[in-house]
């Protein structure tokens, strides 16, 4: 008689916005491995809590109560791409990478781009984020411009 294997069920995942300082909070760890400058978590809610004035926005990604991935984005107007979606932020939890996390809330992301009606969506990542530009191609998204910066 055969045994058979015990299935393993993906976790639950649940995808919200983030709007109470407390949701906030939750979120830096996460972010934090993107965004290391933010040790302090009360001078990250301070900051997001400042940028949600000019339409930023941060989504979570949490299954079985642990937030896995976030994003930070806002809904931009611009000649050049009309109505979009910019992600400033996109990082899924270091232990959780290529469990799925990240794709489910990339795919999240587009479609409520699209339910806001943009035409794009746009995100900029570091030129040494191989593994980061590895799942952006398979996404099917493609390098469109080059993206100049000068510290002032």
């Amino acid at each position: 008689m055969k045994k058979k294997l015990a299935r393993t069920e993906p976790p639950i995942s649940k995808i919200s916005v983030a709007k109470t300082p407390a949701q906030i909070a939750r979120c830096h760890d996460v972010m934090r491995e993107l965004r290391p400058q933010f040790r302090r978590r009360d001078r990250f809610v301070k900051r997001v809590r400042l940028q949600q004035r000019d339409g930023y926005l941060l989504a979570f990604l949490e299954a079985n109560g642990e937030v896995r991935a976030v994003a930070g984005y806002r809904i931009l107007e611009s000649l050049f791409s009309g109505r979009c979606m910019y992600v400033d932020d996109l990082v899924t939890r270091a232990m959780d990478r290529s469990a799925g996390y990240g794709g489910e809330l990339l795919e999240w992301l587009m479609a409520s781009a699209r339910a806001q009606g943009c035409e794009n969506f746009e995100l900029d990542s570091g030129v040494q984020r191989f593994d980061a530009h590895r799942f952006y191609f398979r996404k099917r998204m493609k390098i469109s411009a080059y993206h100049f910066a000068m510290k002032l």
